[in-house]
Order: structure tokens, then sequence, then C-alpha cells
């Protein structure tokens, strides 16, 4: 079966031209043009991915990438904007976004960063089916399954990229991440620029499960290079 992929953008001739271009890449294509058509779609058809727009009328492709992260839904998003500021890319990934794509934009490239998407979603899944890996580190417990977090048997709320930071460096206790190792790893490609939003990351994650976020015990800063897990 193909892959049904929802495109939401309110201007007309993007929807008609990302409507012809997927179909003859081999994909089932649905369209929307505000942010409540989307939701309804997403929610109706189960769209295997969202190519979404930044700015849409009433409901924003914000806050309709927020409410598919909020309730949990196994949807890999790809943010299409205009806005091409650092603060605006790094909220759209914060937010739960999977990618993030600039108009104008390569059709090529799009289709490019659909198939990556696609195939890292794929390989989530299958993870997802796999039994329960359980990473304990003194208090900090890290269900990388179920994507949940527990410090002292306490649950706490991390953010779509904080349970990727955290989940890339448990997995390879003592190994040196750099930063944009870790942006690489976290959102599947290199964001060179952004290296230093990798900090702030770490920071807001420490103050979530460190006991003392000024001494940490589980993230360690290896200076002039990155962070490792101490595991």
């Amino acid at each position: 079966m193909p892959k049904r992929i929802l495109a939401v953008d309110d201007e007309e001739k993007i929807l008609d031209m990302l409507k012809s271009f997927l179909e003859r890449e081999g994909y089932e294509v649905i369209l929307a043009a505000d942010g409540n058509a989307a939701w309804d779609l997403i929610n109706s058809e189960k769209p295997d991915l969202v190519v979404l727009d930044w700015m849409l009328p009433g409901v924003s492709g914000l806050e309709v990438c927020r409410r598919i992260r909020e309730l949990k839904l196994e949807v890999p998003v790809i943010m299409l904007t205009a806005r091409a500021e650092e603060v605006d890319k790094l909220l759209g990934l914060e937010l739960g976004a999977d990618d993030y794509i600039t108009k104008p934009f390569s059709l090529r490239e799009l289709a490019a960063r659909i198939k990556a998407v696609l195939r890292r979603s794929e390989m989530g899944a299958a993870r997802a089916k796999e039994p329960e890996e359980v990473i304990v580190c003194g208090e900090l417990e890290i269900n990388l399954a179920r994507h949940e977090v527990r410090v002292g048997g306490r649950p706490v709320v991390l953010t779509p990229t904080e349970f990727k930071i955290l989940h890339t460096l448990s997995q390879n206790p003592g190994r040196v991440y750099s930063r944009l190792q870790l942006l690489d790893a976290v959102f599947g490609m290199a964001y060179e620029g952004y290296e230093r939003s990798i900090d702030t990351h770490i920071s807001n994650l420490r103050k979530k499960i460190e006991p003392d976020p000024s001494q940490p015990r589980y993230i360690l800063t290896v200076y002039g290079t990155g962070y490792r897990f101490a595991g």
C-alpha cells in the first residue's frame, strides 16, 4: 500500500504542486488548507506523514504539531515555512516536528526528507515492538520503548528533544558526543550553526533529572568537546 501523506498549506498553488509531485513519487496525497481541516484529517484519515505549513488561518501549524505530540499520535511531521530564523526553527523541532524545510524549497529535497523521516519512523515503530529496554543509572530509569523517564520512581515529563538527547547519550555510556553529533542524532541531519542550542536543552534536561544540576551526576560535560552519559 502506498504511504498516505497529508499536505497542509493555505496557498492553493503550493497544494496543487505538492499533490502532483508526491503522487508521481508514488504516495497517496490528501490536502488541507487550514489547521482545523488538517486536525480533522489527521484523526479521520490516519496519514503516514504530515507536511505542515507553519502559518495557517485559524489554528496554526505549530499548534497542530503541538496537539499531535500532546496526544502521542505516532505520525511524523515535516514543518514547511518561510520563517527561517533560528528561534522559529528550534521551536518547531522542540514541539515535536521531525524535520523542517523553508520556502522556497526544492521538491527533490522535500522528497528526500520525506523518505528519511518515514524510514526513521518505521525503525522506531519496529523498536517499539521489541521487548522493553530500561536503562537504570542510580535513581534514573529510562524506558526506551515507552519514552518514559523516572527519577526515584517519580515520572519526569521531557520534551521530545530532551528525551532524544537522553536516549542517545544513555545508549552509549561513556561515549563523548560533540554538539554537532547530538544534533545529527536527534534530528536526523546536522544543523550546522545550531550546535549551541544543545547546551540549552542539556541545561533544561539537567534541571529535570539531576539531584543537583550544578553538580550533574548523569549527563557530564567534557570540556572543549561535548557531553557523555555517566552510566
